[in-house]
């Protein structure tokens, strides 16, 4: 069932009243950082040792992969203290090299300035690969290699729908910062190749659609508003209600090219200011924290640090949701860090659920937005029929929550989906 006419007609309750127009607040640096030694699916080297001093916007890791090259930088001054394991978000423990701050913020201009519109392409694809621009609404994913061949492209999208529910980062990262959005935009069009560019924002962000509408005035790039639907901010989703086209594997296959709004700032702030990715915007939201608002904070700032400057929890039984409710992963603890990917954390009053057998309604199906059979999906995992997975396309699901959300049972289908994914990584 199509994305558009069926069950998913209906908007979520978004609940992005709860932060979208509170000032946003700019954390305290604390005072020890842990900042992930991996970028997307590449382990990183660090380029210093125990016992260095470093300065904001230094090169402090390097991954060796090529394809997924993300350098990190240092988002404060201080010393290192060496390299310790910490829970990610993916529900792992990883290496972070932790960071003493000595709070004198001391920094370094981590990049010459680069004029977007005179640079050689080859030379301005260079500056984004070395900048560690990445697609900062949760993929991680490097950059530059959208652009390094982008052949046929007609239509360069620049993201701004944030339709997970209670995640505000991205709208207020763009009223803050719309020059910077400009600048890297462009820049992000010029190596797209594309003759034109929309920028896709949600209809009902009124004030944010006029900022759009002023700075994107006489260039290539126009505004395009869309439903208030989830998960319209899915690039497959994305391009159907923008062109009417639908892909197999790539954008690029219908002629398109997409990033992240916050991305298209990260790149405008480096181009402009030599600044590479050293904090984010996120947002703090739902029934359990004290204070939803939206904040920055440097790369590294444990969860537990932003959850305090929030007000804390409302009480003893929350789930703190790395993410946003729908696509989020909830994790057992607040010693986890923020990186580069992540756009929020959702803390919600835990309430006991009760399921019951699964019905065999087949809402589950008719809401999946990739047209998989999530209910077939969760049988074959309890089965462990590899044959049943590999025929079900199963690693075409984004994980987007619908077929939990929609479930009259109460069952926990995504989850279902998870362990299959793993389980095939497992016996590959």
């Amino acid at each position: 069932m199509s994305i558009l006419t069926g069950p998913m007609r209906f908007h979520l309750d978004g609940q992005k009243e709860l932060t979208a127009h509170k000032a946003v607040l700019k954390l305290p640096e604390p005072d020890d950082l842990y900042i992930p030694l991996v970028n997307g699916r590449a382990a990183c080297t660090p380029t210093v040792k125990e016992g260095d001093e470093v300065k904001v916007g230094q090169k402090i890791g390097e991954p060796s992969d090529g394809f997924w090259f993300v350098p990190i930088f240092s988002p404060v001054s201080g010393s290192v203290v060496g390299i310790e394991k910490r829970m990610t978000t993916m529900l792992k423990p990883g290496d972070h090299l932790h960071i003493r701050n000595d709070h004198k913020y001391s920094a370094v201009r981590a990049f010459k300035k680069l004029d977007y519109e005179t640079a050689p392409r080859e030379e301005l694809l260079e500056f984004v690969k070395n900048a560690g621009m990445a697609g900062l609404g949760g993929a991680g994913f490097p950059t530059f290699n959208k652009y390094t061949k982008p052949d046929g492209i007609d239509l360069f999208i620049i993201n701004a729908v944030e339709c997970e529910p209670y995640l505000t980062a991205d709208y207020a990262n763009s009223m803050a910062n719309p020059e910077l959005m400009r600048d890297g935009a462009l820049a992000l069009l010029k190596l797209s190749g594309a003759p034109k560019g929309k920028i896709a924002v949600k209809e009902d962000k009124k004030d944010l659609i006029e900022v759009l509408h002023k700075q994107f005035d006489g260039t290539p790039i126009e505004v395009a508003e869309v439903e208030d639907i989830y998960p319209a901010g899915w690039e497959r989703t994305l391009i159907y209600m923008l062109t009417g086209k639908r892909y197999d594997r790539l954008p690029a296959e219908a002629g398109c090219i997409l990033n992240n709004v916050s991305t298209c700032i990260a790149l405008g702030n480096a181009l402009k200011n030599g600044m590479p990715i050293t904090e984010k915007y996120l947002t703090v939201s739902g029934d359990g924290v004290q204070n939803p608002q939206n904040v920055v904070v440097p790369i590294g700032t444990p969860a537990a640090e932003v959850v305090k400057a929030c007000g804390g929890y409302v009480g003893e039984d929350c789930l703190l949701i790395a993410g946003g409710p729908m696509m989020g992963r909830t994790i057992p603890n607040d010693q986890f860090v923020i990186g580069i990917a992540n756009n929020g954390l959702t803390v919600l009053q835990h309430r006991e659920e009760f399921s019951v057998k699964c019905l065999r309604c087949g809402k589950c199906t008719e809401t999946c937005p990739s047209g998989l059979m999530p209910v077939r999906i969760n049988m074959a995992e309890k089965a462990k029929d590899i044959d049943a997975l590999k025929k079900l396309s199963i690693m075409d699901c984004i994980e987007c929550g619908l077929c939990t959300y929609i479930c009259p049972s109460k069952l926990d289908v995504t989850e279902g989906i998870r362990r299959a994914k793993r389980y095939m990584t497992l016996v590959k």
